[in-house]
């Protein structure tokens, strides 16, 4: 957890349309592309929600992401520590024992017990923890929810219907061996 990148953010903006479960089983494609994110990117995220036990994936035409366990049950830290890896907040270098008068041999006062400033980063990051434990998918959810218009989430359910009648059109096109229609490209 050494620095929260733009992977845990993204991670948790597509977890929260996972949320609501009329908006059905999107792809991470579908994801990516509602929120102009890079998919090849989110193609990389959500193996490792999936493996966490955070998201459950659905083949086929149809397929998609669902989440795998109730949004009360999913905590920002398990998103965090699935996606970044759990990695300590500091990575104490033990500067104390290299001061040039010490001529390579620290004393033993000089190194004893744990490091102070690597004690301080221990406790900041036992709350940091703590509070990203406390803070469930479903309380994010709820706090977007409350900035968001009603009219909002039927659009999204219907950008995201639009999207697999597309899907579930060109299957069904490829699988009559149908010609593209006027306006499609063309492979030649």
């Amino acid at each position: 957890m050494a620095h929260l990148g733009s992977s845990v953010e993204y991670a948790l903006h597509c977890l929260l349309w996972l949320v609501d479960p009329a908006n059905g089983q999107p792809s991470s494609r579908d994801l990516a592309e509602l929120q102009g994110v890079s998919p090849s990117f989110l193609a990389k995220i959500f193996p490792k929600l999936e493996k966490a036990g955070i998201v459950r994936a659905t083949e086929g035409l149809r397929g998609g992401y669902q989440l795998a366990r109730p949004p009360e049950a999913i905590s920002v830290l398990d998103v965090v520590d699935a996606v970044e890896g759990r990695k300590p907040l500091f990575d104490c270098q033990e500067v104390r024992g290299r001061c040039a008068i010490f001529g390579g041999e620290p004393p033993a006062w000089s190194t004893a017990g744990v490091c102070g400033i690597h004690a301080v980063m221990l406790r900041a990051e036992r709350r940091m923890r703590g509070e990203l434990a406390r803070s469930s998918l479903a309380d994010l959810a709820a706090t977007v929810d409350a900035k968001t218009p009603p009219a909002f989430p039927a659009r999204v359910q219907g950008w995201f219907g639009t999207r697999l009648g597309k899907r579930v059109e060109a299957k069904a096109a490829a699988a009559k061996g149908a010609r593209p229609s006027a306006g499609s490209p063309r492979r030649g």
